[in-house]
Formats: structure tokens, sequence, C-alpha cells
């Protein structure tokens, strides 16, 4: 195991790395920061669908711990235009693996890849001598 990571510097990294992964990072503090992105947008003039990868960290301090919550919320509105969607889920307890990729010619689309964000923090913070934590089933 190796050295212990300050406060600071874990913090400093995870919201690199966050940023780096194409989140935006928001309602950043000393105790934590929230991320999202907006993965899939599928618009036309009769509906729309979005959907956004949300994330938080917490850190604990007097146990070294990282606790780490995700989400992916999805919006709706109207007819929405024939769409061709692709989705890879694996679920073992509450961690959420795979990916899912939607295509509607003309209107958009995207791809949302559920585990990418939690896989990469945990190796940092692992590597840095701290336990991470998540925490399913509650809102980031």
């Amino acid at each position: 195991m190796t050295d212990m990571a300050g406060r600071a510097e874990l913090l400093a990294s995870l919201r690199s790395q966050v940023s780096g992964l194409g989140l935006a990072v928001q309602d950043a503090n000393d105790e934590g920061f929230k991320g999202a992105a907006e993965s899939i947008l599928v618009k036309w003039p009769l509906g729309q669908r979005k959907v956004v990868y949300g994330m938080s960290v917490r850190l604990a301090e007097p146990d070294h711990v990282v606790r780490f919550r995700e989400m992916v919320k999805e919006r709706s509105w109207g007819l929405l235009p024939p769409t061709l969607t692709v989705e890879t889920t694996t679920i073992k307890g509450w961690e959420r693996s795979g990916a899912r990729a939607e295509h509607a010619p003309g209107a958009g689309g995207g791809k949302v890849d559920y585990g990418q964000v939690r896989e990469a923090l945990k190796a940092t913070v692992e590597a840095a001598g701290w336990r991470f934590e998540l925490e399913g089933g509650r809102m980031p």
C-alpha cells in the first residue's frame, strides 16, 4: 500500500480527472464535488430526449474514505423520432456497468458509459491509499 495522499491533493486530482472525462464540475467545496454531463440528446420539432450522467464525490478525512454516488437521469417530452438504441448492461450489487448508445438520423444521439467515471476514480483513490465506497441507491 502506498503512502496516503492528502485530502486537498486527492480532491484536486479527482476534480481534474472528472473534467478530463468530459463532465462539468459543480458545487465544489472542501468536502467534495458534483459532476454532470449531457450524454445523449435526441431532438426534433415534435419532441426531445435528454440523458444526463451525474455523480458526486465526498471525502471523509478521519476514515480515509471517498464516497461516490452516480445516476443516469432521462427526460423526454413529445413524440420522439425513430431511434436506434444499443445497450449492454451488467449489474452487480449497486454497480451498473456497460454502455448505451442512441442514434436518430437527423435528430442527434450520443453515448453514455455507465462505469467509466466510477472505475477511473476508483483506481485513483486506491492508488492514493484511500478506500473507495460506492453509495448505491442514493442521489448525487
